[in-house]
């Protein structure tokens, strides 16, 4: 029998991301929504979620040591982050006045801003919520069957700037380009959430499900 630990440090939409695992899994696949760090430690796979305030993540995240068991887990089995669990791996957000965050991928969190538009002089809400199209800029076993451009669901205010472009597997355009999809070794990172992405979605946790980095 094989695992996927889901990690469960109190912020983010666990089950519903569960649930899209275990849709896309097989009979022999176990999937745990839990905080203890044995249980991780042991799984196959891992999945590190995050939603809300990134100071409030980042505070439960050290709190618990989940820091630690991510840099550990990511040595030697597939790791997929979504959304603020993405940009907690960053090195910093500007969220909250500025936070520093677990420093696996270089490269900082920006904030869309309070009056974005597109060049065109179109104004575009902050939060970006909904779907767009995400551009696939590296080719990556996560994306096949995947067709370039795909719509994926997004909600968020702030946006990752990778400092390494060899890193970024997907970009995104609202009112600005940044980077939606990252990957370094046993890591990969969507700011989007798979779980509510429809077909395309669930064929990216269905990747990650059967991944052999």
């Amino acid at each position: 029998m094989k695992t996927i630990a889901v990690i469960d440090y109190g912020m983010g939409n666990l089950h519903s991301a569960a649930k899209a695992l275990e849709h896309v899994s097989d009979a022999n696949t176990r999937v745990l929504v839990t905080p203890d760090a044995e249980t991780i430690l042991a799984a196959d796979r891992v999945l590190f979620p995050g939603v809300g305030a990134i100071r409030d993540c980042m505070a439960e995240i050290r709190r618990l040591g989940v820091d630690d068991i991510v840099r550990e887990v990511v040595k030697n089995k597939p790791v997929l982050a979504i959304c603020v669990g993405m940009q907690a791996l960053f090195e910093r957000s500007e969220e909250n006045d500025g936070v520093d965050c677990i420093g696996l991928l270089p490269g900082e969190v920006k904030f869309f801003g309070r009056d974005l538009k597109e060049a065109n002089g179109e104004r575009l809400k902050v939060p970006h919520m909904g779907w767009n199209q995400v551009e696939q800029v590296i080719d990556h076993p996560l994306c096949a069957g995947i067709e370039n451009r795909a719509r994926f669901y997004f909600v968020h205010s702030y946006y990752a700037r990778a400092a390494q472009a060899n890193q970024v597997v997907g970009r995104c355009h609202y009112g600005t380009d940044f980077d939606v999809m990252i990957a370094d070794g046993h890591l990969f990172a969507t700011q989007f959430h798979p779980e509510k992405s429809a077909a395309d979605g669930l064929r990216l946790l269905q990747n990650f499900v059967n991944w052999q980095p």
